[in-house]
């Protein structure tokens, strides 16, 4: 079983109910062998400089085990997704 983290950083420009319908879409792309175990939402933050022309971003923690290691596919989809400015993935087992 491997454990991944990932963190999320949201433009604060998007509305709760899109925030919560893009989380759900990108559980979506994790698929079926993976499961998050825990989230956490840190809420908005100021950024320390400014990606994408935005000063401040909503920050998601997401701890992930899989059975399999994520597919090449998930941070493509990130990366292409314009309502998150920035993301991290790291795998911590």
């Amino acid at each position: 079983m491997r454990t991944f983290e990932l963190v999320l950083v949201v433009r604060p420009g998007v509305k709760d109910a899109d925030s919560k319908k893009l989380l759900e879409t990108v559980k979506g792309w994790l698929g079926t062998t993976a499961k998050v175990t825990k989230e956490e939402d840190w809420g908005q933050k100021a950024l320390r400089y400014p990606i994408k022309k935005e000063n401040a971003g909503h920050y998601h923690q997401w701890f992930i085990e899989s059975e399999e290691s994520l597919v090449k596919d998930f941070e493509q989809r990130i990366l292409r997704n314009d309502s998150i400015i920035r993301h991290l993935l790291l795998r911590t087992k």
